[in-house]
């Protein structure tokens, strides 16, 4: 390959987001094995992912199955996957207010939207859907059932939160709720009612795609 055509030569000469994926990767790999230059193997590390959404995802295990990918060399990329994750959630974190669902779609989707395990997460904002903090409150198979309402409330009233959102995402992608995810709904807004918590809304995500309960009028506003 050319010198002007490397990676580092071209984010010196025209900036790092000229880059495409593969070279953005080919960097952090620093070199390939005999055999295969760091864009190749980069390629062989794209493949491990059906999109790049889900790349963020990758095990270590993985990684390291690929021929040329040593364990410190993994574990800089899962590192800088890591940073990017947090970073988005930071942009959340700094936003003002809560005003739709779609506010929050994107760093969800990136957040949980991909994982093959179903996580349930609870947002906690204040009186002016301002968001306090966020948790993961269970992670298993497909059972939303298994939340618990008291470990929720309990929680909220310790960082003082007024509202609360609901969130977890459906690893098959199939976004449209069951019959448990309505009635686990149901069972939060009744209990916040009498812990003067209000529930604002249950977002379902998986794979780029969400449903609100808020905006196919389930919760009432």
């Amino acid at each position: 390959m050319e010198k002007a055509e490397r990676p580092r030569e071209k984010a010196v000469k025209y900036g790092i987001t000229y880059l495409q994926h593969r070279e953005l990767i080919a960097i952090l790999l620093r070199s390939g094995y005999k055999g295969k230059s760091a864009l190749e193997l980069a390629d062989e590390i794209l493949k491990l992912r059906p999109n790049l959404s889900t790349l963020s995802h990758v095990s270590l295990e993985e990684l390291i199955s690929l021929k040329g990918v040593k364990r410190a060399k993994a574990l800089e990329i899962l590192a800088c996957f890591e940073l990017s994750r947090r970073m988005a959630a930071a942009r959340v974190e700094k936003k003002i207010t809560i005003q739709s669902p779609k506010n929050l779609v994107q760093w969800l989707n990136m957040e949980i939207g991909y994982q093959e395990q179903e996580h349930f997460m609870i947002l906690f904002l204040n009186h002016k859907n301002e968001l306090l903090t966020y948790k993961d409150m269970f992670i298993g198979l497909e059972n939303s059932c298994n939340v618990s309402v008291k470990e929720v409330f309990t929680y909220a009233l310790r960082v003082n939160a007024s509202k609360i959102m609901l969130v977890h995402n459906h690893p098959s992608g199939h976004v449209e709720p069951s019959k448990e995810d309505i009635a686990v709904t149901r069972r939060f807004i009744d209990a916040g009612k009498i812990c003067g918590i209000e529930c604002l809304d249950h977002l379902i995500v998986g794979q780029n795609h969400y449903f609100s309960f808020k905006e196919k009028q389930m919760i009432a506003s």
